[in-house]
C-alpha cells in the first residue's frame, strides 16, 4: 500500500448559498469518496482548512525570513482541504477522487518515504 495525499483547489463561494440539492449532492460525492476509500485502503486524515484570509506566508528572501498575510500565490483557486490516504497504487487514487465534486482540481501527491 502506497500513501498518498489528495489536495483539494476550487475556486471559492459559498457553499451555504448553493441549493439544497446542490448541497446534498456535494456531501453525497465526499461520502463516496470516502467508502471507496475504506473498501480499498484506509482513509489516514483529512480537513478542511480555513479561509484563505487566514493564511500566513514565510518566505527566505536575501537571507531574511519575511512573513506576510495571505496565500504564498495569487491564484482564481484556492487549496481549500486535503485527504490522506493509503491505496494499493496510482490507479485506485485516480479512481477515489473521481468521486469528490466534479469543481474540484485535484493534485494527488505520493507521500515520500525517506528511510
Amino acid at each position: 500500500m502506497k500513501h498518498y495525499m489528495f489536495l483539494i483547489a476550487y475556486q471559492p463561494g459559498d457553499l451555504s448559498a448553493a441549493s439544497e440539492e446542490a448541497r446534498a449532492a456535494f456531501f453525497e460525492q465526499h461520502g463516496a469518496f470516502s467508502a471507496f476509500v475504506a473498501e480499498h485502503g484506509k482513509e489516514l486524515a483529512s480537513a478542511a482548512l480555513d479561509d484563505v484570509e487566514t493564511a500566513t506566508t514565510v518566505r527566505h528572501v536575501n537571507g531574511e525570513i519575511v512573513v506576510s498575510d495571505g496565500p504564498f500565490a495569487q491564484t482564481s483557486e484556492i487549496i481549500g482541504g486535503y485527504y490522506q490516504v493509503e491505496l494499493p497504487d496510482l490507479d485506485t487514487a485516480i479512481a477515489a477522487v473521481r468521486l469528490l465534486p466534479p469543481s474540484y482540481s485535484l493534485e494527488i501527491r505520493p507521500i515520500s518515504t525517506i528511510t
